[in-house]
């Protein structure tokens, strides 16, 4: 295994992290064509962002809330082999293909994410294999590169060689913002992450050097509430009561009651049915339409929303229903979408 380039002198080994959360990208605009050049342009998946760290043959695979969901992918026990005899810590996506678009589709992994039969979980991994799809290098034999640039560390990363039947090493390009997010929105991606080429990694912090532009305006929220569903959805939920983490408290922010699946919508009724409360988690007023027949919950579950737009009243417009968020919890939450 090739040393990391650069190194001016042999240095003590480093002991590898037990533990390293993603540095983090901020939802913006392409940067200006001044700036172009000084970035690096990247597929924005439809995912959960994991760490993995790979001693000793063995792998852990992490979560942004450190949940090693190793057994959750069996499929992706191979990359420890692929990887060979080294210390190794690794940012990617884990990623499911949507049947009928073939892209990454945060629906299409949904049904992975709950799984914990053993038996059903071998079953969906070879049914419909997810693929983790690498663009960092952390961690390389015995060495730090969080100081090295971004471009170094892609280097190094194209050096491992980490192409197998189901993990890859994601492509970038120099430059060529506008074209890249142009391309991205043919293909129907979620959108494009600009990385400034000399950017060092920075776990856990959400910086200006990585930049996401979206295609599709989507929002991390938590639930609060719910209200019960009619007609066709009588004896579950009709929608959930959303917020997001304002201060000290959850700020209301609409209520969403589409795109849920008949699956989803039996997982949620028998999370939210743990979670009950008698009083409301929202620290702002729940407009009373809204509210009426609401069951309030401990605000603990975070799930996804795209949506149109936000109201003058700070309220999602038109918002669907994604999917759960089990890799994030609560104080995660931010709002992204200006």
């Amino acid at each position: 295994m090739p040393a990391p380039r650069g190194r001016s002198a042999v240095r003590d080994r480093e002991a590898m992290p037990a533990s390293l959360p993603p540095m983090l990208a901020t939802l913006g605009e392409l940067p200006a064509p001044s700036e172009d050049g000084d970035f690096a342009y990247e597929t924005k998946f439809d995912g959960v962002r994991i760490i993995a760290f790979i001693s000793k043959g063995k792998l852990r695979l992490m979560t942004r809330n450190d949940i090693d969901v190793v057994a959750t992918y069996p499929e992706l026990a191979g990359l420890a082999a692929a990887a060979g005899p080294v210390d190794l810590v690794l940012d990617g996506e884990v990623v499911a293909l949507s049947p009928k678009t073939h892209r990454s589709s945060f629906a299409a992994l949904q049904p992975r994410i709950h799984l914990q039969n053993k038996a059903a979980i071998a079953r969906m991994a070879e049914q419909a294999p997810v693929t983790y799809c690498l663009f960092d290098v952390l961690f390389l034999d015995g060495r730090s590169t969080l100081d090295l640039p971004y471009e170094q560390r892609r280097e190094l990363l194209a050096g491992l060689d980490l192409n197998g039947p189901q993990w890859s090493t994601v492509p970038y390009r120099r430059g060529g913002g506008a074209a890249a997010l142009a391309e991205s929105r043919r293909a129907g991606d979620e959108g494009i992450l600009a990385k400034r080429l000399t950017s060092v990694y920075r776990p856990g912090q959400r910086s200006r050097d990585w930049i996401k532009v979206k295609n599709l305006r989507t929002q991390e929220v938590v639930v609060g509430g719910w209200t019960p569903g009619k007609g066709n959805r009588a004896g579950t939920i009709g929608a959930l009561l959303l917020g997001i983490p304002d201060g000290d408290g959850l700020r209301y922010v609409g209520k969403v009651g589409t795109g849920f699946s008949q699956s989803a919508l039996a997982e949620l009724s028998a999370t939210l049915a743990r979670l009950g409360r008698p009083t409301s988690p929202f620290q702002t007023e729940v407009p009373r339409a809204d509210a009426r027949d609401a069951h309030w919950v401990q605000p603990r579950l975070v799930g996804e929303v795209e949506f149109g737009e936000w109201t003058r009243e700070g309220r999602l417009r038109q918002p669907r229903w994604r999917g759960e968020r089990p890799d994030k919890t609560p104080d995660q939450v931010v709002p992204e979408s200006p």
